[in-house]
């Protein structure tokens, strides 16, 4: 009970630590840093994103985390890949030992054992509107991961999938009124060079997007910089 009031408020005080990070990739380094250090057993960590059939790998502590997901992804199977486009099903998952899975995942499982991965977890970093990729967990021992790392493993999942959602947004955000700013200082010079109306300016940059198949917010960053059109 003493270890858990203490693990408990190691969460608490990372949840206040997550979402003070400056950045998506400081909180998602912030995330898998905290595994190896909150979660028994975890000798490495890494977020992995599926579009598709292909895997990005975000703020691993290890190269073999990268290696892993790599792997996954060249052979079109292994857990992460399976837990990473379930949609409604399983949401976590505890491989104990990785010699037993062969069967499951005949191509992931004998290269993975050569990577020196003994066990692994998995976590889908979901919130009520939206699935954000899954937080998985390696150790290179058969058997490191017990009930109450599952446990200790899916609490730390929690906080980030919430995190990483608030962090994600913030940018988004940050972009947009960044977007909107540099797009009308793009028209404002447009319009003083040319004496167009506001209309006319924007229709300028789209019409300019358009043809040469730039970003609307590139081709006003192009005008700002260059003080005049592109």
């Amino acid at each position: 009970m003493e270890d858990w009031r203490g693990f408990a408020q190691q969460m608490a005080s990372l949840a206040r630590d997550l979402l003070a990070q400056e950045s998506v990739n400081d909180t998602l380094k912030r995330i898998t840093g905290s595994a190896t250090e909150l979660v028994e057993g975890c000798d490495a960590a890494g977020i992995l994103i599926l579009r598709g059939h292909r895997v990005q790998s975000l703020a691993p502590t290890d190269q073999v985390v990268v290696d892993s997901d790599d792997l996954q992804g060249r052979v079109g199977e292994g857990p992460c890949f399976d837990a990473a486009r379930t949609s409604g099903g399983q949401r976590q998952f505890r491989i104990a030992d990785f010699t037993d899975q062969a069967r499951r995942w005949p191509e992931y499982v004998p290269a993975a054992r050569r990577l020196g991965l003994g066990s692994m977890m998995g976590f889908l970093l979901f919130t009520e509107d939206e699935d954000l990729g899954a937080l998985n967990l390696y150790s290179y021992r058969p058997g490191a991961f017990t009930e109450a790392s599952e446990l200790a493993g899916w609490l730390l999942a929690s906080h980030a999938a919430v995190a990483f959602s608030s962090a994600r947004t913030h940018a988004q955000m940050q972009e947009a009124i960044g977007t909107r700013h540099t797009i009308g200082e793009a028209m404002g010079i447009l319009m003083g060079s040319r004496r167009l109306t506001e209309d006319q300016a924007f229709a300028v940059l789209r019409r300019y997007s358009q043809d040469h198949n730039v970003k609307l917010r590139d081709v006003a960053r192009q005008v700002c910089e260059r003080g005049g059109p592109p």
